[in-house]
């Protein structure tokens, strides 16, 4: 099979679908890379070494889409991208088309691209390829929020997360007890930071106290609970993910309003529309704003801040789907993992999956395959 790697262009992401050791396995198999020029570079992944594996470096994305059957990127499609694609292609990427323009959907389906969303393949009742964007996440969320405490930020609160001796520590409070929440309270305990994580799931607050520590302070989450959560925070940590959804808004702008000043609001939910009512979309290099006094960050690929390490998660987590659809051909591949089927928003011109037929008032047809052995 031909396989592609575009240059990721999106929202100043710096990772790349695959590192030189996924490029190698599917060259050793007897597959056929196309990697376009420096698509590894911000992840310190030079041509040479993609070369040195086997891959052909191509000097356009144009060139990648034109002359491969399966492309592997990782960010939502731009129309530009999407417009690039071929007649029924393979894509693999995060697409959360649950928050995307209908034009890029009615794309997919017109060029009968078989569509595969990073974020939607299970296994195991987890999220694999997901997971391993949400560790990433999880322990930067709090990272994010201890350095826009400090003085030197506007409106920064002067807060040392961990505390002295006689100094109250920094309150963290999590939204979620995900893979994301989950990251971030034992990486903000690990600071001596108070953690307070709320969650309606009382197995996953079991998890953190069992695996974490009991000092973790867990708490049953509803309107209620969520905002006296928020008025106690310094920081504010939005964990939420619903499979293939947009995020409602459990945070409203009137808890925002209650908030410290100079508190600081980390909502990772923002590549699904966001858990805060007052957040939005923002950058890499500009990726905060202030409302209500609060310290807002939206950056939706957050991950990309450790380029390096998010691409080798990324390729570990990705390369066996990949592998299997090259070796045993889309059908044969789909037809032998459940999980990877959950994965399919479009194939071959229909919508396969209900929550975007929904969305974007499509006909839904459930994904039928057959082998072709």
């Amino acid at each position: 099979m031909r396989i592609g790697i575009p240059k990721e262009t999106l929202r100043e992401e710096k990772r790349v679908a695959l590192a030189p050791a996924g490029v190698h396995a599917l060259v050793s198999a007897g597959h056929s890379v196309f990697i376009e020029t420096n698509a590894g570079a911000d992840s310190h992944f030079t041509d040479e070494e993609y070369r040195d594996v086997g891959a052909q470096v191509v000097y356009s994305a144009e060139e990648v889409y034109q002359r491969s059957e399966l492309i592997a990127k990782i960010a939502p499609l731009t129309d530009e991208e999407a417009a690039m694609l071929q007649e029924e292609q393979i894509l693999f990427s995060f697409l959360h088309l649950a928050i995307s323009k209908k034009n890029i959907v009615d794309t997919l389906l017109s060029k009968k691209i078989t569509a595969v969303s990073y974020e939607l393949i299970e296994k195991n009742d987890q999220y694999p390829v997901l997971q391993s964007m949400s560790e990433i996440a999880g322990q930067l969320a709090v990272q994010i929020g201890e350095r826009y405490l400090e003085s030197d930020t506007q409106n920064g609160r002067g807060i040392l997360m961990g505390g002295i001796t006689g100094v109250a520590p920094a309150a963290v409070v999590i939204l979620g007890a995900g893979v994301v929440g989950f990251n971030a309270a034992r990486a903000a305990y690990a600071r001596g930071a108070q953690v307070i994580v709320l969650d309606n799931d009382l197995r996953r607050l079991r998890r953190i106290e069992n695996n974490i520590s009991k000092n973790i302070t867990t708490v049953a989450a509803n309107p209620y609970t969520i905002a006296r959560g928020v008025k106690f925070a310094d920081v504010f940590i939005g964990a939420i993910n619903l499979k293939g959804e947009k995020i409602p808004h459990l945070v409203s702008e009137e808890m925002v309003k209650t908030m410290k000043e100079g508190a600081v609001i980390v909502d990772v939910s923002i590549d699904q529309g966001g858990c805060v009512e007052t957040s939005r979309l923002t950058s890499h290099s500009d990726p905060v704003f202030v409302e209500h006094g609060v310290i807002h960050y939206g950056v939706p690929n957050i991950p990309a801040l450790v380029s390096r390490t998010a691409s080798y998660g990324l390729s570990n987590a990705s390369i066996e789907y990949i592998e299997n659809i090259a070796e045993n051909g889309l059908s044969n591949a789909l037809m032998g993992d459940d999980g990877l089927q959950k994965g399919v928003c479009t194939y071959r011109g229909n919508c396969t999956n209900q929550t975007i037929a929904e969305i974007f008032n499509l006909e839904f047809r459930r994904l039928h395959v057959f082998s072709t052995n």
